[in-house]
């Protein structure tokens, strides 16, 4: 991406309690010439004072409302602020500056309007995701595929990247983690053109510590499953 676009790209980044990372984790992206902006999702450490000379846009919820609702409230505070792409990036430095920007690079033809991230088109991606998450992604793709129209290789990537346009199309209303469902929801629905690109997870035992759990996927699922029943 060449630099005189990196100011109008806008890192939404939704952090809870993150103080122990936040600013080395939003540090490369500033250096690199990208606006970032901090949810600061009602966290009781000192996320915000690690951030205080971080060169971020910081938003706070008074209280803890959800990843979902921090995304959506940074999405509209980067278009508010004339953001022309909008990146999903997780506060716990799972995701690399290198695997969004091949995202981003994936928009900049015109012919999509989201890119996801997917762990699962590349041997070494594949490798670095621990055995029992492997597997339990696999059958959260075929769920997701029948929930939400998309076959993906990846369900639950955090990873994305979008146009202004696009941006402005999702609506999040799922305050938790049930929004990734969402997101690929109102994708499908809205002829949102898309692609898959492939990205790097680092886990970490902070971020395996502080990111969902196998057991709240499966809840999720099953919730997601029950809603779309009983409508």
């Amino acid at each position: 991406m060449a630099k005189k676009e990196r100011g109008g790209t806008f890192f939404v980044v939704p952090a809870y309690n993150e103080g122990q990372v936040i600013a080395e984790t939003v540090r490369p992206l500033v250096a690199a010439g990208y606006s970032v902006v901090v949810v600061d999702d009602g966290s009781s450490d000192d996320t915000a004072t690690k951030l205080a000379d971080a060169g971020v846009h910081y938003v706070r919820h008074p209280q803890n409302l959800g990843q979902g609702a921090a995304l959506q409230t940074g999405a509209r505070y980067a278009l508010g602020e004339g953001a022309a792409y909008v990146v999903h990036f997780d506060a716990d430095g799972q995701h690399s500056l290198e695997s969004m920007e091949g995202l981003l690079d994936m928009l900049m033809g015109g012919d999509v309007d989201v890119a996801l991230g997917s762990r699962f088109l590349r041997r070494e991606d594949r490798a670095a995701v621990p055995r029992a998450r492997r597997l339990l992604l696999k059958g959260a793709v075929i769920v997701n595929g029948l929930l939400t129209g998309l076959w993906l290789s990846d369900a639950h990537n955090g990873a994305r990247a979008m146009t202004r346009w696009a941006a402005e199309q999702i609506e999040l209303k799922e305050n938790g983690f049930a929004h990734a469902t969402e997101i690929l929801q109102q994708i499908h629905a809205k002829g949102l053109r898309y692609v898959e690109g492939p990205t790097r997870i680092h886990y970490t035992e902070y971020s395996t510590f502080k990111g969902q759990k196998a057991t709240g996927a499966i809840n999720i699922l099953i919730d997601l499953i029950l809603r779309r029943l009983l409508k």
